[in-house]
């Protein structure tokens, strides 16, 4: 899942399918621990299930997949999550603000530590051309020793304009910071940045991003 989480909520009573797509044609080729997959020329396929339950509360699903040239196709595990968003506007202009939970599940070749979880504030703004919103991101590690651990802090940034009716352009921003009480310096840091565009033709929504990488610890090219 690449994606910068906005003001997008399902409605009371509503189901919603995304379909979550990447793949990275130059980047990291060997594994950072024993038996760990690595993402070069792996294309990850992740279904997204949601459900509004009410206004301000949604509920998802993840099932997340992957064909690569070593394993062909697997499962890698499941991931939950609660979003609250308690402010927002009806006709998705002005201020939004909330957080979403995550707890995921995956084989120890794609996660070091099997179980984690994730906190995931979110905050921004959108008008009738430009949306901005920024997530503040903290990573739990939950499985065996690693729970011992600092949370990892993660900041993810999307600004978009619309060029035209149903067609934004914009980037988006990820950056793996390191632990929490520990950030990494800079060069050492997981920094990429994404040129978006964002088509909207009810009830089709397509999110395409081209992404490179910014310092030697980051894949090279994502899609």
């Amino acid at each position: 899942e690449i994606q910068v989480y906005d003001d997008s909520i399902n409605k009371q009573g509503a189901f919603g399918l995304e379909l979550h797509l990447n793949t990275t044609p130059t980047g990291r080729s060997f594994s950072n621990y024993p038996h760990e997959v690595p993402p070069e020329h792996a294309l990850r396929i992740n279904p997204e299930f949601s459900y509004g339950l009410s206004r301000d509360f949604e509920a998802g699903f993840y099932l997340p997949t992957i064909i690569n040239p070593h394993t062909d196709f697997d499962v890698a595990g499941a991931k939950l999550r609660l979003k609250w968003l308690p402010i927002h506007s009806e006709d998705n202009q002005g201020w939004f603000a909330g957080v979403n939970l995550e707890l995921s599940r995956l084989q120890q070749k794609y996660s070091e530590s099997q179980t984690t979880a994730e906190t995931r504030f979110m905050v921004g703004r959108r008008t009738e051309d430009w949306l901005i919103a920024l997530n503040p991101i903290l990573d739990f590690n939950l499985s065996g020793q690693y729970r011992k651990q600092s949370p990892d802090l993660v900041g993810a940034l999307k600004v978009s304009r619309k060029i035209a009716t149903g067609l934004a352009t914009g980037f988006e921003y990820y950056s793996s910071l390191g632990k929490l009480n520990d950030v990494l310096p800079a060069n050492q840091q997981d920094n990429r940045i994404y040129l978006t565009f964002d088509v909207d033709r009810e009830p089709w929504v397509f999110n395409i991003g081209i992404g490179r990488g910014l310092t030697s610890a980051s894949d090279k090219w994502t899609v």
